[in-house]
C-alpha cells in the first residue's frame, strides 16, 4: 500500500513541475522575426536613391534544386527534358552486360553466381567440394576502406 502512496505523490510531484516548467517558458518574451522584405524593397526610393523607403536590399535568389530535380537531370541523359526507358534502363544494362559472359542477352544461374563460385573454389583449398570452418572463413566479404581523414564509412 505503501508502494501506491509513494507512486502517487510521485507523479502528482512531476504534474506540478511540469505546469511550472511550462509557466516559466510560457513568460519569456521572444522576438518574432520580422517579415521579410516585399519586392518593393528593391526599387528606389522617390529621391531615386538606395532602397525605396529606407528598406534594407534582399539578397538575389538563389535557384535552389530538389533532391528530386537532381535525381531527374542524373536519369535524363541527353538533356530534352524527358527520362525514356532506355535511359531508365542504362544503369541496369550495364551491370546485366557485365554478368552475361556468354553474351546471348541471358542469365544462367552460373552466371548470374560467377562471383560466388569462384569464391567458393578459392576458399575449397583440399577441392572435395565442401567448406571447413576454416575455408568458409575466408569467404567473408572484406571491409570498405574508408576514405581518408572520415571516421565513419559514410
Amino acid at each position: 500500500m505503501l508502494r501506491y502512496l509513494a507512486a502517487g505523490g510521485s507523479a502528482v510531484l512531476l504534474i506540478v513541475a511540469g505546469f511550472f516548467i511550462w509557466r516559466s517558458q510560457a513568460q519569456v518574451e521572444q522576438a518574432l522575426p520580422q517579415a521579410p522584405a516585399s519586392a518593393e524593397a528593391d526599387e528606389e526610393g522617390e529621391d531615386g536613391e538606395g532602397p525605396a523607403a529606407g528598406r534594407p536590399r534582399r539578397p538575389p535568389a538563389a535557384s535552389e534544386r530538389s533532391k528530386e530535380e537532381r535525381r531527374f537531370n542524373r536519369g535524363d541523359r541527353n538533356n530534352d527534358g524527358r527520362v525514356t526507358r532506355d535511359e531508365m534502363l542504362q544503369p541496369r544494362l550495364k551491370a546485366f552486360q557485365r554478368l552475361d559472359a556468354d553474351h546471348d542477352n541471358g542469365l544462367s544461374f552460373e552466371e548470374w553466381a560467377a562471383r560466388s563460385i569462384a569464391r567458393f573454389a578459392t576458399a575449397d583449398a583440399d577441392r572435395d567440394g565442401a567448406l571447413t570452418r576454416q575455408e568458409y572463413a575466408t569467404t567473408a566479404p572484406r571491409p570498405r576502406a574508408r576514405p581518408k581523414g572520415r571516421d565513419c564509412a559514410c
